[in-house]
């Protein structure tokens, strides 16, 4: 998330130094506000309009397309005017107003499969994104909700919703992921993080979602979750002889 604008150039650029590194394409992701917290008392960040200004500067200096999440048609159409891709959150994504409002923008956009839904369920929100008028869409799986405070992810998904005919993307970080695990926050298994993400690359994705920090001990969102930035880039060239091998 946006911790702060100092912060969130510094990570850019030392993203952007990385995937230069490695030789990988990237997208960079940053919250404007993390609406979906589990306590009242936690760090929410900036407006949409101020957050996605950063952003928009950040991808025009850097020279990569940027993404943020969107809550309400009401941000998606302030968002639009700067972000690249917007991006469904996974507990929104069979809101068909949010749905219908970021397909009209004929913005990229990137849905997160929700914790509750089947991979196949993915062809109800396509179908509605196209009935929008937009094709330019892909899918990002994020594990299913296993029992209490727990997810699973299921590498078959990845398959299957390739199979459908969509681009689909792994989030390594969020399907390890303890919702509400910490009471009043989320915890996670962040060690194995990068164990998850390898596996998607073997079996198969267009793509992987990380979150990182230079200190997830410290980070404001998410921490528990995060792979650090200075583990990254071995990471990286990892996934990409892995990618590089099964396509």
């Amino acid at each position: 998330m946006i911790e702060s604008e100092e912060f969130v150039w510094r990570t850019a650029r030392q993203l952007k130094a990385i995937a230069a590194e490695v030789g990988v394409q990237f997208v960079f992701k940053a919250s404007y506000d993390k609406a979906n917290r589990t306590s009242v008392k936690s760090f929410r960040g900036l407006d949409v309009r101020g957050g996605c200004q950063i952003l928009a500067n950040i991808g025009r200096e850097l020279g990569v397309p940027v993404t943020t999440d969107v809550h309400s048609p009401e941000e998606v159409k302030i968002a639009a005017e700067y972000i690249d891709i917007l991006q469904i959150p996974a507990f929104l994504c069979r809101q068909t107003d949010l749905i219908q409002a970021a397909a009209e923008t004929k913005r990229v956009v990137n849905v997160k499969k929700g914790q509750f839904l089947a991979p196949w369920d993915v062809k109800n929100i396509a179908d509605k994104l196209i009935a929008f008028g937009n094709d330019q869409f892909f899918f990002t799986e994020r594990g299913t909700t296993f029992g209490y405070n727990n997810l699973v992810a299921d590498m078959r998904s990845l398959y299957w919703i390739r199979e459908a005919g969509y681009p689909v993307v792994f989030d390594a970080t969020h399907s390890v992921q303890r919702p509400g695990g910490g009471g009043d926050k989320t915890s996670g298994d962040g060690v194995l993080a990068p164990v998850l993400a390898r596996a998607a690359a073997a079996a198969g994705c267009d793509g992987i979602f990380i979150e990182t920090h230079e200190d997830p001990s410290q980070a404001l969102s998410d921490g528990p979750n995060q792979i650090p930035l200075a583990q990254l880039a071995t990471l990286l060239k990892q996934l990409r002889q892995i990618h590089d091998l099964v396509r």
